[in-house]
């Protein structure tokens, strides 16, 4: 059973999509990199799986 787990989630910007369509699971004791260039949608990703912010879809 997965620790973390996200399915179809999107973040929309105006036309913009910081996350289009996101998918992945994270085990529970697993070691997990989120890594990408600037821009690429990792703050809006931890900032809505932690309620901060509400995803568009």
């Amino acid at each position: 059973m997965p620790a973390i787990e996200v399915s179809s989630l999107t973040k929309a910007y105006g036309d913009l999509r910081a996350n289009d369509d996101l998918s992945f699971e994270v085990e529970a004791g697993e070691v997990f990199g989120f890594l990408g260039p600037n821009g690429a949608g990792k703050t809006t990703t931890i900032r809505t799986l932690m309620g901060f912010m509400a995803p568009t879809e």
